[in-house]
């Protein structure tokens, strides 16, 4: 008998019901969205890390431009949580004809700094300071839309760190990375 438990392999009607929940919630943001921009630091300040993603959900907080140039978004947060979709494209391909692994590392760090932030009381900052980032398969531009999925593992007083999984909506896992951050106060 295995001690790894396998989870069933995923039916094709499952993968392709999966991906279109997953296009319904990136269509319904974007809906909601305030143009592309950078907040103003009260905006951040005066708010928990959690209610500052509640305002990004709700528009009055604007997305920051780089969701628009790499193809990613926050689609969920909850304390300790957060989760950012991708689309893999051409325009993100390195020389070898793959996804290039900065984009990769880009929606891991995104997803698994913002599981950090989720827990953070008002007026309290962060920064990635560690990002280990595991490569298990390539990414191309069949795979239509990822997930990276971020999941705190501890948070104290100045450090925290999180784990985080890409993965397709079949749940093959094609990266998964380890950040660690430190919390501070802003200037």
């Amino acid at each position: 008998m295995s001690l790894l438990h396998r989870d069933p392999e995923p039916t094709r009607a499952d993968r392709d019901a999966t991906l279109q929940r997953w296009r319904n919630r990136e269509a319904d943001l974007r809906s909601r969205m305030r143009p592309m921009g950078v907040g103003s630091p009260e905006q951040f300040l005066s708010r928990s890390g959690l209610e500052t993603f509640e305002a990004m959900f709700a528009g009055t907080i604007p997305y920051p431009p780089i969701s628009h140039t790499l193809k990613f978004l926050l689609v969920e947060a909850s304390h300790g949580r957060a989760v950012f979709q991708g689309r893999p494209l051409y325009d993100h391909y390195n020389p070898l004809g793959s996804v290039h692994g900065g984009w990769i590392a880009t929606l891991l760090d995104s997803a698994v700094a913002c599981a950090v932030h989720t827990t953070l009381p008002q007026g309290k900052c962060y920064r990635t300071v560690e990002l280990k980032v595991n490569f298990v398969r390539p990414v191309t531009e069949a795979e239509q839309l990822l997930r990276a999925v971020g999941e705190i593992i501890h948070v104290g007083s100045r450090i925290a760190s999180a784990d985080g999984s890409l993965i397709g909506p079949d749940g093959s896992l094609y990266a998964h990375a380890c950040a660690t951050c430190i919390i501070y106060d802003p200037d």
